[in-house]
């Protein structure tokens, strides 16, 4: 996992909870690198916005995460939203307890189109008795 960075609020945000995976995840690589002092590695790379996320294995770029749009487009994102979006891309590994839950978080996000409300037997298709 190679985290391109600048001396920023966002970037810190990520450093903040990389610190506490890279500690879980002994099996995972973090690297932080300095996007304004490698600028050939942040060109090859096609990395345009920070904080960005590359996921390599194997030598090869298999996703990036690119600012918070992926974690829910806030700042205030948890640990664990990172660490479902890393494993999703088998990156990190993680145990059944935390992938079962991560789970259930996916099922329990409601989209606007989804809505709260759940329709019963008891409800009719049209206002009017008949």
């Amino acid at each position: 996992i190679c985290h391109f960075y600048r001396d920023s609020w966002p970037c810190k945000v990520v450093d903040k909870h990389l610190a506490i995976l890279c500690k879980k995840h002994l099996e995972t690589k973090f690297v932080r690198i300095n996007a304004e002092k490698s600028p050939y590695l942040t060109d090859k790379l096609k990395i345009w916005m920070l904080p960005t996320l590359a996921l390599i294995k194997s030598e090869k770029v298999l996703d990036y995460v690119v600012g918070f749009d992926d974690l829910g487009g806030r700042d205030d994102f948890s640990t664990e939203a990172l660490a479902d979006r890393l494993a999703a891309v088998d990156v990190i590994k993680q145990d059944e307890v935390a992938a079962a839950a991560a789970r259930q978080r996916q099922q329990q996000r409601h989209t606007i189109r989804s809505g709260l409300y759940q329709k019963d037997a008891d409800d009719e298709d049209s206002d009017f008795d008949e």
